[in-house]
């Protein structure tokens, strides 16, 4: 399954006027794509702070320790504020628990929802365009470059010429028919509205100015890919004429026969399959003839076998051919990088640093590391494009703390001395020496290590694999991604555009009467309306990952229980991966594939939704379990005893341990490790130690397990 985040080791605190609070202490978990990851536990478990981190809005008072948050080849912790903006709303969104504070209260819900599609749907087209102009130039330098004479150099800057003329007819072809099926759409719906008002003999205001959009789309719709112009074109204009004469004298009764007509070809056109302009492009570029007279899908097929034949099966092979060469390339940059990584492991481990030597390492192991990045590799290697900023980030921090532990050790022996004066006087002082908030220079040397010997593993094992690559895959994967990004080039989003795709979100969402709904401000709408809005928003650039933070909590049981629903609805309709942060395990029972429990800044049980409900390991997962609601306990409900601890003086053995009926003493001398029950699932509790006693899970725990099997047991029959 496809990878979409991944997060390693980490580590973030906050500086605070008392101290640093710990407050996410190494952390490791993945994200595949289209699946639900839950992340559940109390309040101040660091779960909200991992997922701030993931879309890089941390507070100004925190320190990223250590660590990697992995999205589309980039460290989101190491990104700038502006390459956060290509990544934040457009391809990660995320679901807060108070609408209100996505919303602004003074501006209309519609203007709302089509700002986000206006800008993103800008930057989509520029980021489509660069990509597309930089793949077919390179592209066309290796063919070059791996070619065996010139007449196949010269082929290949004739081919890669053709292919930019013939994807421009492409794109004008795209855009003409995008227009056209927007205008058709967009008719469809006022006219929906526009019937009904005429049905039931009301005439709602602004119905002349939808009129008049309805005769505009309708002319708009006239594609011969949307509405025939053959069969329909005179029939299309004539009607919509009507349309406006009719209702301008109020013979409804006409117009209502105008807007049936037009609402029958309209609905027929919006149906019809979209054809593949890509070998269209090609086919009016260069045949010096007409498009052929034929049903769609023989059409496509009559394009495919001229494209191939005429073009595409020479061009496959180049393209090939050039591809073998610059991975070839790569392998040969890989070989030496193993070995300049491998020497500067001893410049990062010294006792030491040395902040020259340690630059000087990753200026060189940069430029050698770029040099094996593959420019015809279609997806990111993320430890290769990642490397060169963590190994600076991790240099500086190491270098500034190397400064900023000088000052900070002075002032704690300052409070410690001060301290122990007030004990040395015979009184019992009313505050704590918190633990020196001191860079830990040791760990960043463990990470500089780690790094390099990750991207050394990696290189290994790409170099044993070279022999099994399929290189023909490879190359149709390229032409796809060129197809993509032209056809990225064409997605406009006009104001009039956004309106429409708006008013379908809101649909979408369960939001009634979207038309009305888009011209109201937040204060009109309840709260469950209002977080269908905010979801709506979230969803408006069509992002690859959801974070859901809380966003069930403010709402009462019926609308929660909605609003859960339609974002698994979402999620199936969308292949999204949505991570879904909440402190009650029941509001994610039924809709998580994996649950991630945290407490005190660690993930202390980690599995799919099965292993959790019916075969949680840890303690504090059983605590949860037997805090949780449902309709057939009449018991009283178990509350956790005590509270979080207080990460400035984070606990040196099993942060849960005070809390723990279970705890045994080692639970108070050292942090357990992260033991493997199955191959999914993983808890960190002394429990499942070889040599720790027996411990079967409180009875509230195990009646709830017996009951869910009952239930689904009968749900099975």
């Amino acid at each position: 399954m496809e990878n979409k985040l991944h997060v390693q080791d980490l580590r973030i605190s906050f500086r605070t006027s008392n101290g640093k609070v710990q407050a996410v202490r190494g952390i490791d978990f993945d994200l595949a794509k289209g699946e639900t990851l839950a992340i559940v536990g109390e309040s101040g478990s660091g779960k909200s702070v991992t997922s701030k981190a993931i879309l890089g809005i941390l507070a100004g008072n925190s320190i990223v320790e250590s660590g990697e948050i992995i999205y589309d080849g980039q460290d989101l912790l190491k990104i700038s504020e502006e390459d956060f903006h290509k990544i934040r709303g457009d391809r990660i969104a995320m679901i807060f628990q108070d609408p209100m504070s996505s919303l602004n209260p003074i501006v209309r819900i519609g203007r709302q929802l089509t700002e986000a599609m206006l800008l993103k749907g800008r930057i989509r087209q520029r980021e489509s365009k660069r990509s597309f102009r930089t793949y077919l130039t390179t592209l066309e330098n290796k063919m070059a470059a791996s070619a065996a004479n010139d007449a196949e150099r010269g082929r290949a800057a004739v081919s890669c010429k053709k292919f930019q003329q013939f994807e421009k007819k492409h794109t004008e072809l795209e855009a003409a028919y995008n227009i056209a099926h927007e205008g058709a759409s967009e008719a469809l719906d006022d006219i929906g509205i526009i019937v009904f008002e005429l049905e039931k003999s009301t005439v709602a205001r602004g119905a002349a100015d939808r009129i008049k959009d309805i005769a505009r789309c309708s002319r708009e719709s006239l594609n011969k890919y949307v509405v025939d112009p053959d069969s329909y074109k005179a029939e299309v204009l004539q009607n919509a004429s009507s349309l406006e004469q009719n209702f301008q004298k109020k013979d409804y009764k006409a117009a209502l026969e105008s807007l049936y007509r037009l609402r029958d070809i309209m609905e027929e056109g919006v149906k019809k399959p979209k054809p593949n302009f890509f070998r269209m492009g090609y086919y009016v570029t260069f045949s010096e003839k007409p498009l052929p007279d034929l049903p769609l899908e023989k059409l496509n097929d009559f394009l495919l076998d001229y494209l191939e034949k005429d073009f595409m099966t020479n061009f496959l092979s180049d393209a090939e051919r050039a591809l073998t060469y610059s991975a070839d390339q790569c392998y040969v940059h890989m070989r030496a990088a193993v070995s300049e990584l491998e020497a500067a492991r001893a410049v990062y481990a010294a006792e030491k640093l040395d902040k020259k030597q340690c630059m000087d390492t990753w200026k060189k192991l940069s430029e050698t590391v770029k040099g094996t990045i593959d420019p015809l590799a279609v997806s990111r290697d993320s430890l290769v494009y990642t490397f060169s900023p963590s190994v600076k980030s991790e240099l500086d921090k190491y270098f500034r703390g190397v400064k900023a532990n000088v000052g900070i050790l002075r002032k704690h022996e300052r409070e410690k001395r001060k301290h122990d004066t007030v004990v040395a006087n015979g009184r019992k002082p009313d505050w704590e020496v918190a633990e020196a908030a001191v860079t830990d220079l040791e760990l960043i040397k463990t990470n500089l290590t780690r790094i390099l010997d990750r991207l050394i593993a990696h290189y290994q094992k790409m170099l044993d694999d070279a022999g099994s690559r399929d290189y023909h895959a490879e190359t149709i994967a390229s032409i796809n991604y060129l197809m993509e990004n032209a056809s990225g080039i064409v997605d406009r989003v006009t104001p009039r555009i956004a309106r429409h795709r708006a008013i379908r979100l809101m649909e979408e969402v369960g939001i009634s009467e979207p038309h009305k709904r888009f011209r109201q401000y937040p204060f009109e709408f309840s709260g469950g309306m209002r977080q269908r809005i905010v979801i709506a928003i979230a969803l408006a650039a069509n992002p690859d990952i959801l974070i859901c933070d809380e966003p069930t909590t403010a709402l009462d049981v019926t609308i929660q229980s909605q609003i859960l629903e339609l974002i698994s609805k979402l999620k199936m309709e969308r292949h999204l991966s949505v991570i879904f942060i909440t402190h009650d395990l029941g509001v994610v029972a039924n809709m998580a594939d994996r649950v991630a429990v945290m407490y005190a800044g660690k993930i202390v049980e980690y599995g799919t939704s099965e292993d959790i409900f019916y075969h949680a390991a840890h303690p504090y997962t059983w605590a949860l379990l037997s805090s949780m609601p449902d309709l057939d306990t009449n018991e009283k409900l178990a509350a956790i005893p005590g509270t979080p601890p207080n990460m400035i003086y984070p606990p040196k053995g099993d942060a849960f341990a005070p809390r723990n009926q279970y705890a045994m003493q080692i639970d108070f001398e050292r942090q357990p490790p992260m033991f493997q029950i199955s191959d999914t699932h993983y808890a960190a509790t002394w429990l499942l130690h070889p040599d720790a006693p027996k411990v079967d899970p409180p009875k509230a725990v195990m009646d709830r397990i017996a009951r869910m099997n009952r239930r689904r047991e009968a749900e099975h029959e």
